[in-house]
C-alpha cells in the first residue's frame, strides 16, 4: 500500500448523516407536525453541515414565532437575510422538501442527527482535552477534573436524570425550594400560626370554590387532572370559571387550548359571566344603562389579566405540547386548561376506530409528562360514555370515562360533574355536584356548587341549616298547613 492510500485511510470525517439531515430538514419543510417536534428536539448545532444550520435557523425562528414554514417562505427569509445564495438557492429548499416523503419516522431520523451530534461534541472534547494534556498541565487533577466536567455535561445533555439522592433533598440542593426540609417545614409551620380564620391552608393554586379547595388542596402543580361529564353538563363554564378565578382573583397567567370553541365564544362566555349579564342580552345588545355599566366594569377588569386562548382546532398531541411549552416561555402561564381530550389527535399518522384507544392512552400518557415538564396543573376536560345514561340515577363512575382506562391511571384528580336538573328540571334545580372520584394526593368525596345557566357561572354552595332564623321563619310560615 502506497504512503499516499494510507494517508488518505487516516483522514476521517468527523461522524454524521447527511441524508439524516435532509430528511429532517425536509420534513419540517412540508409537515408543521414535523416542524414543532424538530424545533423541539433539535439545535442548530446538531446539524454538520452549514447550510443545514442556516435553514434550520430559519424554521426555528418561524416555530418560535408561530408562523409556518414552507418553501417559499423559508426561501423569502433566507432572501432577506441575503443567505439564500449559501444554502444553495431555492433549489435545494425544493430538493429537501422532496425528501419528506418519509416523516411518518421523523423522531427517528431525529434521534440519529442527535446521535452524531453527541458524538461529534466527545470527539471535539477528546482533542481538546489531548490538546491540554500533550502542554504539559501545572496541576493534573485541575485537567481531570475539567474533563470529567466536560464529558458530564455532554451526558447530561444526552440523557435524562438518573436520579436524586434523598439527602440532596432533605439538604435543599436539590429541592425545588433549595431550602432545607427542617428549615423549610420550620417556615410553613410559622406561616399556619399567621393564619386567620378564613384562611383555608391550602398549599396549591386556589379556585375559590371553598369546598373542592379543601377537598384537593387547591390546583397543584404538575397535577393531571380530568374534569369529565356528560355533553351539556357545564364543563367547559366550570373550566372557565376556575380559569377566571385563577386569572383575576390570583392574578396568574392562564393557558386555554380549545379545540371545540372559538376564542370570541370563550370571551363572551367570561363576560357574561364576569359581568353577571345574562348571554342572550348581549348577544342581541338589549342591555340596560346598569347591565351596560356591569359589563364595562368586568371588561377593564379583565384587561389587566393574563389569560391566553389558542383555539385552533383538530390540534395533534405533538402540536399542543409544543404551543404549551411556548406559552409557558412567553407568559409563564400557572395553569393550562385543554377543552377538551377527545378532540384531541395522537401523534401518528393511523385514524382507524380500532386504535383509537390507544391513542388516547398516548394522548393521557403525554398529557401527565407535559405537566411534570411545564411544572403546573393541567385541567383537561373529557367526555363520560353513554353508560351513565342507561344507569339510575345518572351517577358517573370512573368506568365511564370514554376510549381509555388510562386516564384514570395516569391522571392524578378525576372529577365527574352531575347537574340532576338536566335529567330532571324538579331534581335539585341549580344546584350540581362535583364527585371527586380519584385523588391522589388527599380524599375523595363530593361538593355542592350551585348554577346559574344564563349567564355560565358556578359559585359556592351555601345550605340552609334547619337551625337558622330562614329556616325557623319558614317552619313556623307553613306550620299551618301541617298535617
Amino acid at each position: 500500500m502506497s504512503d499516499e492510500a494510507v494517508s488518505k485511510e487516516k483522514i476521517k470525517l468527523a461522524p454524521h448523516s447527511k441524508e439524516s439531515e435532509m430528511i429532517v430538514l425536509g420534513s419540517m419543510l412540508t409537515s408543521i407536525n414535523s416542524l414543532n417536534i424538530g424545533a423541539d428536539g433539535l439545535d442548530e448545532n446538531d446539524f454538520y453541515f452549514t447550510e443545514h444550520k442556516i435553514i434550520f435557523q430559519a424554521m426555528k425562528g418561524a416555530y418560535r414565532s408561530d408562523k409556518p414554514a414552507d418553501v417559499h417562505l423559508i426561501g423569502e427569509e433566507l432572501k432577506r437575510q441575503d443567505k439564500l445564495k449559501a444554502i444553495g438557492g431555492i433549489g435545494y429548499l425544493t430538493t429537501l422538501a422532496q425528501y419528506a416523503g418519509t416523516s411518518a419516522y421523523i423522531e427517528e431520523y431525529i434521534e440519529l442527527v442527535r446521535d452524531k451530534s453527541i458524538l461529534r461534541r466527545m470527539i471535539n472534547t477528546a482533542q481538546d482535552i489531548e490538546r491540554q494534556a500533550l502542554n504539559s498541565p501545572e496541576d493534573v487533577h485541575v485537567l481531570l477534573d475539567d474533563a470529567q466536567a466536560k464529558f458530564f455535561l455532554i451526558s447530561q445533555s444526552a440523557n435524562s436524570s438518573a436520579g436524586v439522592l434523598i439527602k440532596d433533598l432533605l439538604s435543599g440542593i436539590k429541592s425545588a425550594s433549595q431550602l432545607p426540609y427542617l428549615k423549610e417545614l420550620q417556615e410553613r409551620q410559622e406561616r399556619f400560626k399567621k393564619k386567620g380564620p378564613e384562611d383555608l391552608g391550602i398549599t396549591g393554586i386556589p379556585t375559590h370554590f371553598v369546598d373542592l379547595d379543601k377537598m384537593i388542596n387547591g390546583l397543584g402543580a404538575s397535577n393531571l387532572m380530568i374534569l369529565a361529564a356528560r355533553p351539556a353538563m357545564g364543563k367547559t363554564a366550570l373550566a372557565l370559571n376556575i380559569a377566571e378565578n385563577v386569572a383575576f382573583k390570583n392574578s396568574l397567567p392562564v393557558g386555554i387550548f380549545s379545540l371545540e370553541m372559538t376564542a370570541e365564544q370563550l370571551l363572551h362566555r367570561m363576560i357574561c359571566s364576569q359581568s353577571e349579564v345574562e348571554s342572550d342580552k348581549i348577544r342581541t345588545g338589549s342591555i340596560n344603562g346598569i347591565e351596560y355599566q356591569r359589563i364595562n366594569a368586568a371588561v377593564n377588569g379583565m384587561m389587566k389579566a393574563s389569560v391566553i386562548i389558542d383555539d385552533q382546532p383538530g390540534l395533534k398531541i405533538t402540536d399542543l405540547r409544543a404551543r404549551a411549552r411556548r406559552m409557558k416561555e412567553s407568559h409563564n402561564i400557572q395553569l393550562l386548561i385543554v377543552d377538551y381530550l377527545q378532540l384531541i389527535s395522537g401523534a401518528g399518522l393511523s385514524r382507524n376506530v380500532e386504535n383509537r384507544q390507544n391513542e388516547i392512552s398516548e394522548i393521557s400518557r403525554m398529557m401527565k409528562t407535559l405537566a411534570r415538564e411545564l411544572n403546573l396543573p393541567i385541567l383537561c376536560l373529557s367526555q363520560l360514555s353513554r353508560k351513565v345514561e342507561e344507569r339510575q340515577g345518572h351517577r358517573p363512575m370512573m368506568s365511564d370515562l370514554r376510549e381509555s382506562g388510562s386516564l384514570e391511571q395516569d391522571s392524578d384528580i378525576v372529577i365527574f360533574l352531575l347537574r340532576r336538573d338536566y335529567y330532571d328540571p324538579y331534581d335539585k334545580p341549580g344546584q350540581c355536584e362535583l364527585i371527586v372520584a380519584k385523588n391522589r394526593h388527599g380524599a375523595v368525596g363530593s361538593v355542592n356548587l350551585t348554577y346559574r345557566k344564563e349567564i355560565a357561572q358556578f359559585a359556592n354552595y351555601s345550605p340552609m341549616h334547619a337551625n337558622s332564623n330562614a329556616a325557623a321563619e319558614n317552619d313556623e310560615a307553613f306550620a299551618a298547613f301541617s298535617p
